[in-house]
């Protein structure tokens, strides 16, 4: 009868010794963001011409300057418009200064020249990696008379791993704009 106690006692102590849980970590989750290709749309002003992705929406603001905002992404691409005056040194230095602005907070900022002699455009596209307020800025001239300024801004508090797949995708339609700029005379 001993006997029987013991071996009752081992086996509820089995029991009660295998339901214990060890915890098994969880890898992390990770969002994954597609965005619509998109069809492109013309904005015609009497200086210039360009094609944008036509699931922004395009505004114009006062002073030559329009806004491509995204809402589904809660970001935008702000353009503004210059005549060049014999300041086209000053005007490229400004829009570099405000790209090399986002060091202090950019991890990296990569220039890439941007040359298309057929269409008589100019300029450079800025990519800005890390928690800095802007992703991307650029500038396009044909260094006689029409300058074109663009900056990506997100209505969030920057914070590059989540919005990286946003930026990319703003980043190509800044590529379609300077890509497809077309001056008027």
């Amino acid at each position: 009868m001993k006997r029987r106690y013991v071996i009752a006692i081992i086996t509820i102590m089995c029991v009660i010794g295998a339901c214990k849980n060890e915890p098994i970590p969880k890898p992390k989750a990770e969002i994954r963001l597609e965005y619509p290709q998109g069809q492109p749309a013309t904005l015609e002003t009497e200086n210039f011409s360009f094609q944008y992705n036509q699931l922004s929406k395009a505004e114009a603001n006062k002073d030559q300057a329009f806004t491509l905002t995204y809402p589904d992404m809660k970001g935008a691409i702000f353009i503004s418009y210059k005549k060049v005056t014999n300041n086209i040194d000053k005007l490229i230095i400004d829009a570099k200064r405000l790209s090399y602005e986002h060091a202090v907070k950019a991890d990296n900022i990569v220039e890439q020249p941007y040359v298309n002699p057929e269409a008589g455009v100019y300029g450079a596209l800025f990519e800005v990696q890390g928690n800095a307020a802007s992703q991307s800025q650029f500038f396009v001239t044909d260094s006689v008379e029409h300058f074109l300024t663009g900056s990506v801004y997100f209505y969030t508090k920057p914070n590059y791993d989540s919005i990286l797949p946003a930026a990319a995708y703003l980043q190509n339609d800044i590529r379609r704009i300077m890509e497809t700029l077309r001056w008027k005379e």
